[in-house]
């Protein structure tokens, strides 16, 4: 099917998704979850595929970003029977009013109806995606990017599996088969098909989506986050939640990227940091973390920032550095490069925690905690379609209320206006 085509056909199914009862999405779901694990073995041949051609292309942390094992589609099946368990948001009535002349108006969520999610090398996201879309009463129309076709595919084909075994059309999720920037292109522009367009990738992917779309657009995705080490912070946490926010997974968009430290504490800190990061890390083999460090930080670890180094989602094992000399300073730097994705502030100082918090505009401000909890699933929403960074309709991780809208139903008894 052509693209054109899918969109159609996703328009016609859905309206069969939008009426079907919780018990109904909840054993698709349950249907599909089965044929992932059922189909495995296909998926994982797809991955190799995908993971040989892409081999020498792309770095090894978007190598691990593409990678499967059985564990990784277990996973994925665990997620779709989470996101099973949740509350359905369809139906729930957001707010109840009863006018003076007896009209009760009840503001009610329902499904948006086709959501179109343009993705890059993760293959997980076709699952995550369908089961948040079908839980949601909507209809989803799936393009990821070339390197993950064949996993993606496999991925697909065995949803809509799961999707029939349950008695609803394979068209309420699709695969687009062009993987082209063409095939992008026409969903930004499938004005009367698609209700809501989706972009989870790079900068560039996000600002092509968000350029070019005629119909609507959720930003998401690109993350420079910052965590500012105030001079009150416990420094050996501070440690650790910094290796967690850098290495743990830096190829996702919740890795930190930027450290900002309090002067008074960086003779004490950065050499701490230098040690558990870069010299202990190479001498357990593992990929030591890059600084690049502002002025004064150079001193101690890395070597120097450039210009643009405050300004990068380095998505590996890089990190810039930056001094300052207070809360207001470190706040002020965040306000100049932020993404407005996450941000973290490490203190045992209650007032200055305060302050960020307050004046941090971002969609998650943590205190004392890494900026890798920013998920769907770690914030309890099951997985999730991925996190906003603008402020309307949804910011932050987007599970299914945020897949929702509402309508207004109004029940009289025969009044007139």
């Amino acid at each position: 099917m052509t693209t054109l085509e899918q969109m159609k056909a996703a328009k016609a199914a859905a309206p069969l998704l939008a009426r079907a009862d919780t018990e109904l999405k909840n054993c698709a779901l349950r249907a599909m979850a089965k044929q992932l694990i059922a189909q495995t073995r296909e998926i994982l041949r797809a991955n190799a595929d995908d993971m040989e051609q892409a081999a020498g292309t792309i770095s090894p942390v978007m190598l691990d970003r593409l990678a499967l094992n059985e564990p990784r589609v277990a996973g994925m099946a665990e997620g779709i029977c989470q996101v099973a368990a949740l509350p359905d948001p369809v139906g729930e009535v957001l707010s109840r009013v009863v006018r003076p002349n007896g009209l009760v108006i009840e503001k009610t969520a329902v499904p948006l109806g086709v959501i179109a999610i343009i993705y890059e090398s993760r293959p997980n996201v076709t699952s995550d995606a369908a089961a948040l879309c079908v839980k949601s009463g909507n209809a989803c129309i799936l393009r990821g990017g070339k390197e993950a076709f064949r996993s993606a595919s496999a991925i697909a084909k065995a949803l809509q599996d799961g999707l029939a075994a349950a008695g609803l059309p394979k068209e309420l999720v699709q695969l687009v088969q062009d993987t082209t920037r063409a095939g992008a292109a026409e969903l930004m522009r499938g004005v009367g098909y698609i209700d809501l367009l989706i972009p989870r990738g790079g900068a560039g992917l996000i600002r092509a989506c968000t350029e070019n779309a005629k119909v609507p657009c959720i930003q998401t995705g690109t993350g420079i986050c910052h965590i500012y080490v105030d001079r009150a912070a416990d420094l050996s946490m501070a440690v650790r939640i910094i290796e967690n926010a850098k290495t743990s997974r830096p190829s996702v968009c919740n890795a930190a990227e930027v450290l900002i430290v309090h002067r008074e504490i960086a003779a004490s800190f950065l050499p701490m940091l230098q040690e558990a990061l870069v010299t202990r890390r190479a001498a357990a083999g593992l990929q030591p973390v890059e600084f690049r460090a502002d002025e004064e930080a150079v001193a101690y670890l890395g070597v120097p920032a450039g210009a643009a180094d405050f300004d990068t989602e380095f998505l590996d094992y890089i990190m810039a550095v930056k001094t300052v000399g207070s809360v207001e300073e470190a706040i002020a730097h965040i306000a100049a490069h932020s993404t407005g994705h996450s941000e973290a502030i490490l203190t045992n100082d209650p007032d200055a925690a305060e302050r960020f918090v307050r004046a941090v505009d971002s969609a998650a401000v943590y205190v004392n905690a890494s900026t890798r909890f920013t998920d769907g699933g770690e914030f309890g929403l099951g997985c999730e379609m991925g996190i906003s960074t603008q402020k309307l309709h949804a910011r932050g991780p987007m599970g299914l209320r945020e897949l929702t809208a509402y309508k207004y139903i109004v029940r009289g008894s025969g009044q007139i206006r």
